[in-house]
């Protein structure tokens, strides 16, 4: 049960996650805010009016430190949903753990690190996307030898969902993005049987009940001929582990008080599909960030499934059923079509380069809205049994006057670290950056010096470019 937050500052989140962990969360998840995501530090130019908007804002290690304070990270798993930046937050991370005295072997947790479903889906890139390979690559290498525990890549369907794909389209684009890393991690040179087994996916769970079972266990099978198929041996190694969070496009603002039913609906879904991992939106989501009630009925209503339902008693409980079994089977057979077809083009990176997934994402959610608009598919409070209501009362609004505070504590930093040492490691990074060294160690480095993730983002961003998409 891991309930993703994270608003505001470091010193909100942070109050939120002692809240959730009082009320029976099981992992920690963090949302990280837009300027954050693509490498801005709060008092540049690009993060007026983001900040702490869409998560919570990390300028430096400083932040991190308050972010977790009170939580032994020894002691707690945590998911951070980042990408361009997630060695960056990963480094962050590793350098707290030290500072509390945390055997590196044992922390555990989990960065999305998925950046080719960032050119396909949802754009919050910033390198082109060999650069951003490597840097993957780098992790997944780093991270098997300091790190063993940590799972180093959630390879994402959600935002290809939440961009407008279909259950089928969600499924083969994420695996066919999946083998493009196990590929990328053996032209590197590492073990499939070692680190096939830290990585992980991250599913979204929509509203056709049995569609979203049949994706979830096809998905399970399709990995496993994927990663045998690539050379692996060992059992673990080609299991599917996977998260799921219910689908934010499927809530609305008319009527909110229904998203609970559908969150209820797709939660149950995922955990009779198999899931790992769950978090259920909160049914104010449409509208604003989750406030403190809609995140405490989001989180009781894992626990009744999960504590008072049965269904996690059996392992796969709809096997067997004719129409699910079937249903299974026709998901699979689709999807392994739009792989095939991404193969011939040399594979996702190649597939994405040449617009072919965006197309096919684009298409997919224009056919959606224009069933919505016609009245083909109902959308209940929506296009059918609408109701007048007046506006939901109790949201959570994030004031602009963060980003000060931010700005603040930036500035604070930067005039009590040692500023010699900063821009010496900086210097060094944009070496290795040059030449062909694994980034993590020095990443990590000028993050202990409290160089800002604006200033080591930008070191990168001068070396590789920015990708411009298109």
């Amino acid at each position: 049960m891991r309930q993703y937050a994270g608003f505001s500052t470091a010193e909100e989140s942070n109050k939120r996650y002692h809240y959730l962990l009082n009320n029976g969360t099981t992992g920690l998840s963090v949302a990280f805010d837009l300027p954050t995501q693509i490498g801005y530090d709060s008092d540049h130019a690009f993060a007026e009016g983001e900040v702490g908007k869409s998560g919570v804002a990390i300028d430096s290690l400083r932040d991190i430190e308050i972010l977790f304070d009170g939580i032994r990270l020894d002691k707690v798993t945590t998911s951070m949903t980042i990408n361009s930046t997630a060695s960056i937050l990963l480094s962050m991370y590793i350098a707290l753990a030290k500072k509390q005295g945390a055997d590196l072997k044992k922390i555990s947790g989990t960065i999305q690190n998925d950046i080719l479903k960032e050119y396909a889906a949802r754009g919050t890139y910033i390198y082109p996307p060999k650069p951003s390979m490597r840097i993957i690559t780098d992790i997944f290498e780093y991270c098997s030898k300091e790190v063993p525990k940590w799972n180093t890549i959630s390879i994402s369907g959600y935002h290809i969902r939440e961009a407008g794909s279909t259950a089928v389209q969600e499924l083969a684009f994420t695996l066919a993005n999946g083998k493009a890393y196990l590929q990328a991690a053996l032209e590197k040179g590492l073990d499939i049987n070692v680190f096939a087994k830290r990585l992980s996916f991250f599913f979204n769970a929509h509203n056709n009940f049995f569609e979203e079972v049949a994706k979830f266990r096809a998905a399970r099978r399709m990995w496993a001929k994927i990663t045998k198929d690539l050379g692996a041996t060992d059992d673990r190694a080609c299991m599917l582990r996977f998260h799921t969070q219910t689908g934010g496009s499927t809530l609305t603002a008319q009527q909110p008080q229904n998203n609970i039913v559908r969150v209820s609906m797709q939660a149950l879904a995922a955990v009779l599909g198999g899931t790992q991992s769950l978090h259920t939106n909160g049914f104010d989501e449409a509208i604003a960030l989750p406030t403190e009630e809609a995140a405490r009925i989001a989180l009781r209503t894992q626990q009744i499934i999960g504590f008072e339902s049965g269904v996690t008693d059996t392992v796969d409980p709809l096997a067997g059923s004719y129409f699910v079994e079937e249903l299974t089977n026709e998901v699979e057979r689709r999807a392994w079509e739009y792989i095939q077809t991404i193969d011939a083009m040399g594979g996702s990176v190649e597939a994405i380069e040449q617009g072919y997934m965006q197309k096919e994402i684009a298409q997919s959610a224009y056919n959606y809205q224009r069933d919505i608009q016609n009245g083909e598919k109902i959308i209940v409070g929506v296009n059918k049994f609408e109701s007048e209501e007046p506006p939901l009362g109790n949201i959570l609004t994030i004031d602009d006057s963060i980003r000060q505070v931010q700005i603040d504590k930036i500035k604070m930093i930067k005039s009590t670290r040692n500023n010699e040492k900063v821009s010496h490691v900086l210097d060094q990074l944009g070496a290795d950056a040059r030449g062909n060294s694994n980034l993590m160690p020095r990443i990590l480095e000028a993050c202990e010096e409290y160089a800002t993730l604006g200033e080591i983002a930008d070191v990168l961003r001068n070396v590789f470019g920015e990708f411009k998409g298109g």
